[in-house]
């Protein structure tokens, strides 16, 4: 029997991926084992939001080579898509096959395997066609993930994204929900729905868009929360989260984009929205999710950032007030607009600046959690962690218990006592 090792960077869209191409090779006939062992295939799914993801890519390929020199080397995702000619000058990478055709991987390694030369599939920014990868089951986890949409058509000055995935495309409803109900009937409660710009979900379709697609997964039996990946504020205006209000199942943690704090920068980034419309977003959600937890991306030192543009961003970081955030330097990236923007901002100047809003965002982070000390709060236990199990709440927060049992899978009712680091430790609280 033939065995196939995968490597995965980035993303949740990329996870779910890899998860499917993993169940194409096992129905094949194939034994998947861990990459660090030796294997007949090894598949690599890269990313490329930024220059250090490219250079973590390409260190991944190079090691695969290393456990067995005869190894057919697969190399797919966002980084070989924007990036062919790059990866095939890599010693021993047999098939660049991008961000479309991973349906048919298996047919193609077959076919190919016996070859020297190098397979590249391309052109995706004229594929209209949803590549229909799915799952049938999650092995070692509590959450299944479920991806919904490919693509984006907002094109960001600073984002490669869109050149890499292509336009947007949605998954029909029914087949998402069908998926929906086979993971439940595979004993998963919580679902994730992912996708590249999951706020665009059925605009290209006309017939359902997110909204009815949260209100139709609320009725399956079985689930009992239902997240979202990290989403475009713009999407949750007052009509749609007034929509979704009744949705019981939906967890009440939204990863709302930023970038940036001013409205200067907002424009150069090419994001569609003010701080004015993102602050009201904010509120609307609040407002009818009371325990909401809001976590953000945060983009400094972008082409021609000042310091007055700077502060900006960080008065607005305190006056939202996150639960959580990813603060990061700003990339270049070769083929986007802002590559070749002027007043490029130090690495010095970057890395400042990043402290200076982590320092923040850590500070507004602690005060949400301060709100649920001592409350009961029902965690869905996922993994063991030393001494502690460790699982997460319907907003999200990180929360650990001592115990010797199992709790994998289980949801149970926890006192928060404490605050160590970004977790509660808590005590469950056992029923009379």
């Amino acid at each position: 029997m033939k065995k196939v090792a995968f490597y995965t960077l980035g993303c949740k869209v990329n996870q779910y991926e890899t998860e499917a191409m993993i169940e194409l090779f096992q129905n094949a006939g194939y034994e998947i084992c861990d990459f660090d062992e030796f294997a007949d295939i090894y598949v690599i799914n890269t990313c490329t939001v930024t220059g250090m993801s490219d250079r973590k890519s390409r260190q991944i390929i190079r090691r695969a080579k290393k456990k067995n020199e005869n190894a057919y080397v697969v190399v797919t995702g966002c980084y070989a898509q924007v990036s062919p000619d790059e990866i095939k000058k890599i010693d021993g990478v047999n098939l660049v096959l991008g961000t479309k055709g991973r349906e048919n991987i298996v047919d193609i390694c077959n076919e190919h395997l016996s070859a020297s030369s190098i397979v590249e599939e391309s052109d995706i920014m004229h594929t209209h066609h949803f590549e229909n990868l799915q799952i049938k089951d999650f092995s070692g986890r509590t959450r299944a993930f479920i991806k919904v949409q490919e693509g984006c058509n907002q094109f960001c000055s600073y984002c490669i994204i869109p050149y890499a995935r292509g336009p947007i495309r949605s998954r029909e409803l029914s087949e998402v929900l069908e998926e929906t109900k086979r993971l439940s009937g595979a004993g998963f409660t919580e679902v994730i729905y992912v996708g590249i710009h999951i706020a665009s979900y059925g605009l290209d379709r006309k017939s359902f868009d997110l909204a009815d697609l949260l209100i139709e997964a609320n009725k399956i039996s079985g689930i009992k929360r239902i997240r979202l990946s990290s989403i475009e504020p713009m999407t949750l205006n007052t009509e749609f989260v007034e929509k979704i209000s009744g949705v019981s199942k939906l967890c009440h943690h939204f990863h709302l984009s930023l970038q940036s704090g001013c409205d200067e920068t907002l424009k150069r980034m090419n994001r569609r929205y003010t701080t004015e419309q993102y602050l009201s977003i904010v509120e609307g959600l609040r407002h009818h999710f009371p325990d909401v937890a809001i976590t953000t991306d945060v983009m400094v030192g972008f082409p021609g950032e000042t310091e007055e543009e700077f502060n900006k961003t960080c008065e607005f970081l305190r006056k939202i007030s996150f639960s959580g955030a990813h603060i990061f330097p700003y990339s270049q990236r070769k083929g986007t607009p802002a590559d070749t923007y002027p007043n490029q901002v130090s690495a010095n100047d970057k890395s400042k600046r990043s402290h200076i809003a982590m320092d923040i965002c850590n500070e507004t982070q602690k005060e949400f959690m301060q709100r649920f000390l001592n409350c009961t709060m029902e965690v869905l236990f996922e993994q063991r962690n030393g001494k502690y199990f460790e699982g997460k709440t319907n907003n999200y927060q990180n929360v650990l218990v001592k115990t010797d049992e199992d709790l994998s899978g289980k949801y149970m009712n926890v006192l928060l006592k404490e605050i160590k680091n970004d977790s509660f430790i808590g005590e469950i609280i056992k029923e009379n």
